[in-house]
């Protein structure tokens, strides 16, 4: 059980590929609400991780509870239902559909999802009409507006990134795990996209949990850390505690804090 001010908690995950420990009894907590950081050096596991929190790869040992909820044993797109969803770190589009088909795409209770919708044209014509509108809201948001009546496959590999995002805002999460969302992506619209989300959380409640490499961004936008090395979760704190902490400059930071 977690309490109500946790949205995510993950209790002993494990996963073993043959003698590797990839996630090794990782346990740790996200605040509803709150922005919160998973960092750690390459193959520390947490695009393992989030793999086992989102359902896409199966644990061996461990329980995920979101909302309250055990979801260990639903597959990746109940839980994605439930208000969980993610962007990857190699990004998947449709390069044959326009961007903005794309963003359409991901909106929830899509007209074609019930027979009552298909047959009764005027509810389906309203509600494309609304999904129409929140994609075009959603990439003028983070900055694709442009390309909207493109296909999404000559886009660049930061705007591929970019309209992952969109997407992912589309389906209105209450959990957004992004792994590693400012890689390739421009420092300006990088930085409008964490104030895009944080204006999200202050508006409608959204709770972030991300990966990132970059220690500015880490540090300047996370409520919480979570360091994890050798599959393990190392420490969980605030941004300014983990900064100083002798282990995390051992294992990740690599030097002293100056």
């Amino acid at each position: 059980m977690t309490d109500a001010d946790t949205i995510l908690h993950v209790d002993g995950l494990a996963r073993h590929f043959g003698g590797v420990k990839a996630v090794d009894g990782a346990t740790f907590s996200v605040k509803r609400g709150s922005i919160t950081s998973l960092i750690g050096p390459n193959g520390a596991g947490k695009t393992t991780a989030f793999n086992l929190v989102t359902g896409f790869e199966s644990a061996d040992a461990g329980r995920v509870h979101f909302a309250g909820d055990d979801v260990s044993r639903l597959r990746a797109d109940h839980r994605a239902r439930k208000g969980m969803v993610r962007t990857f770190q190699l990004t998947r589009v449709l390069g044959k559909m326009t961007v903005l088909e794309n963003a359409m795409l991901a909106a929830p209770d899509q007209p074609g999802e019930r027979m009552w919708n298909v047959l009764t044209p005027r509810r389906w014509r309203s509600r494309e009409a609304e999904v129409k509108a929140q994609a075009l809201e959603v990439l003028d948001e983070i900055g694709l507006s442009e390309k909207a009546g493109d296909y999404a496959a000559t886009l660049s590999g930061g705007q591929r990134k970019l309209l992952e995002l969109g997407r992912a805002l589309m389906a209105r999460p209450d959990l957004m795990m992004l792994d590693e969302p400012m890689a390739g992506v421009n420092p300006t619209l990088g930085r409008q996209l964490l104030e895009y989300l944080d204006r999200l959380r202050t508006e409608r409640g959204l709770t972030v949990l991300f990966i990132e490499h970059d220690m500015d961004v880490v540090m300047g936008v996370s409520d919480e850390v979570v360091v994890m090395t050798q599959g393990r979760v190392l420490m969980q704190d605030r941004p300014d505690v983990v900064r100083k902490d002798a282990r995390v400059i051992d294992a990740y930071l690599g030097g002293a804090d100056e």
